[in-house]
């Protein structure tokens, strides 16, 4: 599933290609034809990410909620092509078009509508949210940090690979309870987050290595990994860690692969 710099950069190629222009909405899939008729040739507004969350913003008050889930896939294009594959949404101009597949939800809502979902979301780290609430509920909690910052609820955006890196470069064990954390250590934690999300933002992809730590200073081989970006220990199971060199460990927690290294993250 994308984490939240995917969605991010995919509200700001909205943007950019539509806002302010009428546009046209269609379903060529079909499964969201009444809507997409409802907002087609209508001006488009914005598109915002809140998470892993995208509200498309239309004129006469019409918004538009898809959520990728596992499968869903933007594509944008110069142009506008015949529609092939199942297109569950397509948003055009004679000089643009943008695609969306296999999406989770695409939705048709009102905005308030759209204001009780984006309560329900946590603080996002892109988006320079307020942590201070979190911040309490977390230093309270008997739950690991490792599913803690999972949940989107509490971390807007950030996914597996972003709490594995978060983790590592913060010295903590995942399994370590919230309230194990000080108060130093939950903000020192939030402002790498918002560090590193930025970064994937304006990348593209996902790094978290420190400089001392990249290929080149340390005469190793780049990573090759389909998601890309250099990565202290996410899928890096049982390859030496690049500060203490002991093997990285993998282990699931509640459903969900986890990756550490157990002499940095005592």
């Amino acid at each position: 599933m994308p984490e939240g710099h995917v969605i991010h950069r995919q509200a700001r190629a909205l943007n950019k290609l539509f806002t302010d222009q009428v546009v046209e909405v269609s379903s060529p899939q079909g499964r969201f034809s009444q809507s997409a008729s409802v907002v087609n040739e209508t001006r488009f507004v914005r598109s915002q990410a809140y998470g892993k969350h995208l509200f498309i913003n239309f004129e006469h008050a019409h918004v538009i909620h898809i959520h990728l889930g596992l499968y869903g896939k933007w594509t944008f294009l110069n142009h506008t092509p015949e529609p092939v594959g199942l297109i569950r949404l397509q948003i055009s101009t004679p000089e643009s078009c943008a695609q969306l597949r296999g999406p989770n939800a695409c939705t048709l809502i009102s905005p308030a509508e759209a204001k009780t979902l984006k309560s329900k979301i946590g603080p996002d780290p892109i988006r320079k949210d307020d942590p201070s609430a979190v911040r309490t509920k977390v230093l309270a909690s008997n739950a690991p940090i490792g599913v803690l910052l999972m949940d989107q609820t509490l971390f807007a955006g950030v996914g597996n690979i972003y709490r594995a890196e978060a983790l590592f470069r913060a010295g903590i064990n995942p399994q370590s309870p919230g309230k194990a954390l000080t108060s130093e250590q939950f903000d020192a934690m939030w402002i790498d987050l918002v560090d590193l999300m930025k970064i994937g933002v304006r990348r593209g992809r996902i790094d978290t290595v420190r400089p001392e730590h990249l290929p080149k200073a340390m005469k190793r081989a780049p990573r090759e990994d389909r998601h890309g970006g250099e990565v202290y220990v996410y899928r890096r199971t049982g390859l030496p860690c690049f500060i203490c060199s002991h093997e990285v460990a993998e282990a699931d927690l509640r459903g969900r692969n986890l990756f550490w290294c157990p002499t940095c993250q005592k």
